[in-house]
C-alpha cells in the first residue's frame, strides 16, 4: 500500500504556505480554477436534478422552475466550460500534475473525455437550438432566430445525443467523485485539498 500510495502522489515544489494565488500553480488551483470549478458544478448539478425529476414525474406545475430555466443555465454553463478550458490550457505547464504512473495517465485521459464531453452537451443543444423552428431566447432576447424550415440534421442531432451526452456525462461525474474518495480514503495523497484548501504551497 505505501508503495503504491508513493508512486501516485504528485510532487510538491515549495512547502511555504501562503495565499491561495489567482494562477495555477504545481501545488494547488488557484482562485480562478476553483471559481469555475465550482461554480460549473453547482449549475450541472441543477440541470440533473431537474431532468432526473423531470424524468420521474413527467411534467408536473411544480417542476417549471427547472424547465424554464433549462436552456439559460445550459447557455451560462457553455460559456463557462470554454472558459475553463481556455483557462486549462494556459495553466496547462503549472497547474497539479497528475504523474506519469498508471493512474496519474488514467485521470489525465479521464479529465479530457469529461472536458469533451462537458462541453459537447450544451453545445449540441446550441446546434439545435440554431436549426429549430423556434426563436432562441433564453434571456429575453432573440440569439437565434427561428428557422422556416427547419434544418433538420441539426434538430435530430439534438433529439439523438443531447440527452444521452448528459447521462454519459452524469456517469463520468460519478467517476470523477468515487477516484476522487478513492484518493482521500486510501491514498491520502491530498487531492481535494488541492481544490479545496484555503491555502497554497508555493509552486
Amino acid at each position: 500500500m505505501t508503495d503504491t500510495r508513493q508512486a501516485i502522489q504528485t510532487p510538491v515544489r515549495g512547502r511555504a504556505a501562503g495565499p491561495l494565488p489567482f494562477r495555477d500553480t504545481h501545488a494547488v488551483y488557484g482562485r480562478m480554477s476553483r471559481v469555475l470549478h465550482w461554480t460549473i458544478a453547482v449549475l450541472i448539478l441543477y440541470q440533473f436534478v431537474g431532468m432526473g425529476l423531470r424524468l420521474i414525474f413527467d411534467k408536473q406545475p411544480w417542476l417549471s422552475p427547472f424547465v424554464a430555466y433549462h436552456q439559460p443555465v445550459g447557455t451560462i454553463l457553455f460559456l463557462l466550460i470554454v472558459v475553463r478550458a481556455l483557462w486549462a490550457l494556459s495553466n496547462r505547464t503549472n497547474r497539479p500534475a497528475h504523474g506519469h504512473h498508471f493512474w496519474g495517465r488514467a485521470a489525465s485521459l479521464g479529465h479530457a473525455v469529461l472536458y469533451v464531453v462537458m462541453l459537447a452537451v450544451p453545445t449540441i443543444a446550441l446546434i439545435r437550438a440554431y436549426g429549430n423552428n423556434r426563436e432562441f431566447a433564453p434571456f429575453g432576447f432573440t440569439i437565434f432566430p427561428a428557422q422556416e424550415p427547419p434544418i433538420g440534421w441539426m434538430v435530430n442531432l439534438g433529439g439523438l445525443l443531447h440527452g444521452e451526452l448528459g447521462w454519459l456525462l452524469s456517469i463520468l461525474i460519478a467517476g470523477h467523485i468515487i477516484m476522487v474518495g478513492v484518493h482521500e480514503a486510501m491514498w491520502r495523497d491530498g487531492t481535494l485539498a488541492r481544490m479545496l484548501g484555503r491555502k497554497g504551497r508555493a509552486g
